[in-house]
């Protein structure tokens, strides 16, 4: 039960004893101590929020007390103590115990219908005990359901928080690890070039420049992901941005082909970013695990899907422990609702995705 529930039940009993005292046949030296108990009894099981069937037991009690301060006059408006009772079971104890005190209420009217033939309204209390059972008890279904909601609402709020750190650190780990692997591969071009070709090495630290600057405006757009209001971020990279990516491979020292069948500007924001991380994060791999290798590119989009394959031509090295990269692809191919398979082939390692 609530809270307030908790107070306003024994509240309730104490008012209807209180009547039921004011209007008792009882001789009032048995009445009156036996309503004090009663109602001492309900706000013990109050204070104490008993539940299951130490309320039940408990709630017989103050029900035998108002059956007595009753006296068998069905006019006492004492018995809609009674009523506060059924209600009190139903929303703290539970089904089997509002059962059980709900067939010995009705056992209580019929032994005064039968004592009492003169007196109609025992039906009247019964009907009302049992509304009152009734409304109470869809009541505490309401409660049940609205908690259940609740519950339900919060899990759904974390997981959609959990799955945008994963899908932020995504972008993360395919940008940063991207920009590091390229960049330092210049550097080191321009660290054996500086003394026998400066302009080589020049041109080598240029294009690293330039790549941690498109790499930083990337980190920007992803780290806009997690603003609520919208602000002036750079778009993130699509499809049409595969030529431009291959090229910046190739600039670093790796042999890289790019076929691209189709139109890849026609592609969904969506599966367009897909398709260019799983190639960054493939060709990121070749040149971490299989540097030198040859690689070939293949975008094809069709009305069956878009299909992108990565080869290379050297046979991979040992991946890295706790690395994430092929995880992360193969989340991506699947959060759209297509697959991706990654493996050997040949004397080298394809990575290849469907994308709807």
């Amino acid at each position: 039960m609530d809270r307030a529930a908790h107070f306003l039940a024994p509240a309730a009993v104490a008012l209807f004893v209180a009547v039921g005292l004011l209007l008792t046949a009882q001789p009032l030296e048995l009445a009156v101590p036996t309503g004090i108990v009663s109602v001492a009894v309900a706000i013990a099981l109050a204070a104490r929020r008993a539940t299951g069937w130490v309320l039940l037991a408990g709630l017989a009690v103050v029900t035998a007390g108002v059956v007595f301060i009753g006296s068998s006059e069905s006019a006492n408006l004492g018995w809609f103590a009674l009523c506060i009772v059924m209600g009190w079971c139903v929303l703290g104890a539970g089904t089997a115990q509002a059962v059980v005190l709900g067939l010995g209420l009705l056992l209580v009217y019929l032994a005064q219908a039968l004592q009492n033939p003169g007196e109609v309204g025992w039906g009247a209390w019964a009907t009302g005990t049992f509304f009152t059972a009734v409304v109470c008890g869809l009541g505490g279904h309401q409660r049940t359901l609205v908690h259940q909601l609740r519950e339900a609402q919060a899990g759904l709020t974390d997981r959609a928080r959990a799955e945008e750190r994963n899908r932020i650190a995504a972008e993360m780990h395919d940008v940063i690890g991207h920009a590091l692997t390229v960049s330092l591969m210049h550097v080191s071009a321009a660290r054996l070039a500086i003394e026998e070709d400066p302009d080589e090495a020049r041109a080598a630290l240029a294009e690293a420049e330039r790549l941690a600057r498109s790499s930083l405006e990337e980190v920007r757009a992803t780290v806009g992901l997690m603003r609520t209001t919208s602000g002036a971020s750079a778009p993130l990279p699509g499809a049409s941005n595969l030529v431009e990516l291959v090229e910046s491979f190739r600039h670093a020292g790796t042999p890289v082909t790019c076929e691209v069948v189709g139109d890849p500007s026609t592609l969904p924001a969506a599966t367009g970013l897909a398709a260019y991380r799983i190639v960054q994060e493939s060709l990121t791999n070749v040149v971490r695990h299989a540097s030198g290798s040859a690689a070939t590119v293949r975008l094809e989009l069709g009305s069956g899907g878009t299909l992108v394959v990565v080869d290379s031509a050297g046979a991979p090295g040992r991946p890295t422990e706790g690395g994430s990269g092929l995880l992360g692809m193969r989340e991506r191919a699947e959060a759209l609702g297509g697959h991706l398979t990654a493996g050997p082939r040949g004397d080298g390692w394809r990575v290849e995705a469907v994308l709807p």
